[in-house]
């Protein structure tokens, strides 16, 4: 049993830390949010993630996982101190540290005995060595600690296996030991563990979530040519994936990518690659293609519907993926907020997203289902793919809508059988005037 600190209980530092504990591990996770930590004593999660409330609450009992707000007290047997706070987009796209140096600051002014500290935050590259220089200007050779990155590849809606079952673990330190120490920590995960230097390990995460959300972006604009051509995006992503060398993963064309990493991990690279002097065009126009996805659905529905002003129209969908409550950079915000620019009237519905739409989508109707958010709309756009969506009945979705119009912005439909109910549709690149393949 090792003795771990992890800083930060959002997604990334509460799953690290129950998993840590369900390892077999004492854990102490810290926050100076005292209502998530009084929440957490008390089983309020401040999340929704499959499988974590239950995984908290049996390592809690168990006693290898606790909660505080005391660095003092989360520091004081610690030998690894997971640094995991959020690292949010700044004015210019830059990533805020605002929250790291806090924690590098905590940490150093608690500092009593030899540590290892780990970056788990997704953090520019060049953070871990600004860490080490916080706390040695803190402490000068008072203690000794080293410096580890250690960079998360979670998804949202799937976390949890997503920490024990890994494709990879990347470590990165100029203290090869220490780097050691953290790999014997993952061993029971039973990955492939490489180790390379601090600033590697950062460039890591930056190039690898870029590149999915190339993919993502790639895919779409392929779509919109399909749609142009008459040719039906998801034979061709199929195909496609066939090819050993591009794979299937990330082929899913739609109205493009949202959360709390792609958007701003994105941003950031592009940020530090123009102020040290590159031209990332391609980051660029990933970002663009993105954000004209959103713009699609409108001009979509303006097709269909003619003007917007007065029409109703259902989201179903609010959280940026399913199986998630996360609203950070989604698109249902951006389509709705476009919508009701147009003088539309906008419903939605979500499985769990919905206390954090009412804080963001103040003027959107949030209905308790899908049925009772479709009576009397004049459309309906599929902007979240979640499995019970799949499965609606639609002849009853369709005698309850004023218009039978259905925009399906994540391809869930089979065209065919829907226009066969009688509703007029339109996909993602499924063919020309969104007839599709026959």
């Amino acid at each position: 049993m090792r003795n771990i600190a992890v800083v930060g209980v959002g997604y990334v530092g509460l799953v690290t830390g129950a998993c840590f504990a369900d390892l077999g591990n004492r854990v102490i996770c810290l926050d100076i949010n005292e209502e998530k930590i009084e929440g957490l004593k008390q089983g309020i999660m401040p999340i929704y993630e499959p499988g974590l409330e239950e995984l908290v609450k049996r390592n809690v009992r168990a006693g290898r996982l606790s909660f505080t707000t005391s660095y003092a007290e989360a520091l004081k047997e610690a030998e690894f101190a997971f640094i995991a706070v959020g690292t949010p987009e700044g004015v210019d796209g830059e990533a805020d540290l605002r929250y790291v140096r806090m924690a590098a600051e905590s940490i150093a002014d608690t500092l009593n005995h030899p540590l290892i500290i780990v970056n788990k935050s997704t953090v520019p590259v060049g953070t871990g060595d600004w860490v080490a220089d916080i706390i040695r200007a803190r402490r000068g050779g008072e203690v000794e600690f080293s410096v580890v990155s250690c960079p998360e590849f979670l998804r949202e809606g799937s976390a949890i296996s997503d920490f024990m079952n890994p494709a990879r673990i990347i470590l990165g330190s100029e203290d090869r030991e220490a780097a050691e120490k953290v790999a014997q920590l993952h061993l029971p995960l039973r990955s492939t563990i490489m180790i390379t230097d601090l600033r590697t390990a950062e460039m890591i995460k930056y190039a690898s979530n870029a590149f999915l959300a190339t993919r993502i972006s790639f895919i779409n604009e392929i779509a919109n040519i399909c749609e142009a051509l008459g040719a039906d995006v998801k034979e061709v992503a199929t195909g496609m994936g066939y090819d050993p060398r591009i794979g299937p993963a990330f082929l899913d064309p739609g109205v493009g990518y949202g959360g709390s990493c792609f958007p701003k991990d994105v941003k950031a690279l592009a940020h530090m690659a123009s102020t040290h002097g590159r031209h990332p065009q391609l980051l660029h126009a990933v970002m663009e293609i993105n954000a004209d996805q959103r713009r699609q659905v409108v001009w979509k529905l303006r097709e269909m519907l003619g003007e917007l002003k007065g029409r109703t129209v259902g989201l179903l969908g609010l959280s940026f993926k399913p199986n998630t409550d996360d609203m950070r950079e989604a698109p249902s915000v951006t389509i709705a907020r476009y919508l009701m620019a147009e003088g539309a009237q906008v419903r939605a519905y979500d499985p769990a997203a919905m206390e954090n739409a009412r804080r963001i989508l103040q003027d959107v109707e949030l209905a308790p289902d899908p049925y009772t958010m479709a009576e009397g709309c004049d459309a309906l756009v599929v902007v979240t793919e979640w499995n019970e969506f799949k499965h609606l009945d639609l002849k009853r979705i369709r005698d309850l809508m004023r218009q039978p119009v259905l925009m399906d912005g994540r391809n869930i439909y089979d065209p065919a059988a829907v226009q066969a109910l009688g509703f007029a549709y339109r996909g993602v690149g499924r063919g020309h005037n969104g007839e599709g393949t026959r």
